[in-house]
């Protein structure tokens, strides 16, 4: 019987070697399937089909300083009365923007980007006199509306987040402006401006939104300074003014 049987005990012996080998492969590869999924662990994408859409619309909020560049006349510092002024200064003070925005897709990797903003500005010239070194500065509060126009240029999107730059220009319109009591007869300004703009952004994409941060320079072209017709001590030492502004912008879209 021994030997009647003995291929077929060898022939047993080779399927639980086999079924053996073959259950250790198995499990040696899910042990190697679940280290790499932990090392490459799934990100979801949101919204993965966002740049298919050719417009979309969103709002902001700004936050940032504005201020006068100031450009002298060569009478500042010449005189000697006691009405000469010896420093004419514009500290920054603080600027608040809302409004809505509308982003055109050109190709894909720029954009159009527009809108229309309100700005509160509060631009303060600081005027330091001979004999008078505690006189008040001028302030100017003013409420604006301008039409920002820029290109945008945007990186690869990388899951759900990417940068872009964006520059061109804004078009601005003074509202209403609110002057100190005492200072009506001195200083004035236009109440148009163009300016040159740029910045730098994030992109970070949630389950219903895109939140986008950014830091953006503006840069008035427009000589807002109005000569007056008397020949004042506030006004008479100012050549050229140019509105600078600097805002970190939260969009929503």
């Amino acid at each position: 019987m021994f030997t009647t049987y003995f291929w077929n005990k060898y022939h047993l012996y080779r399927q639980k070697v086999i079924f053996f080998t073959v259950l250790s492969c198995i499990f040696v590869v899910g042990l190697s399937s679940e280290a790499t999924a932990q090392r490459y662990e799934y990100k979801r994408i949101y919204d993965e089909f966002y740049d298919d859409k050719i417009v979309h619309f969103g709002f902001l909020f700004g936050f940032g300083s504005s201020r006068f560049n100031v450009y002298h006349s060569k009478n500042l510092g010449s005189g000697s009365t006691s009405d000469s002024s010896v420093t004419i200064v514009s500290p920054g003070n603080f600027a608040f923007q809302v409004g809505g925005l509308v982003n055109f897709k050109l190709t894909d990797r720029f954009d159009f980007k527009t809108g229309l903003n309100i700005a509160l500005y509060g631009r303060e010239v600081d005027y330091r006199f001979t004999h008078s070194p505690n006189f008040p500065a001028e302030l100017r509060e003013s409420t604006w509306l301008e039409i920002p126009l820029l290109m945008k240029y945007k990186s690869q999107r990388r899951g759900n987040s990417r940068m872009f730059l964006d520059a061109g220009v804004k078009i601005g319109i003074e509202a209403n402006v609110r002057k100190n009591a005492a200072s009506t007869k001195r200083l004035d300004t236009r109440t148009g401006d163009l300016s040159l703009e740029y910045g730098v952004g994030f992109e970070q994409f949630f389950k219903y939104f895109k939140f986008t941060p950014e830091l953006r320079f503006s840069h008035g072209l427009t000589n807002m300074f109005i000569p007056p017709t008397n020949n004042n001590a506030y006004a008479r030492d100012i050549q050229r003014l140019n509105a600078h502004t600097v805002t970190l912008f939260l969009m929503f879209e």
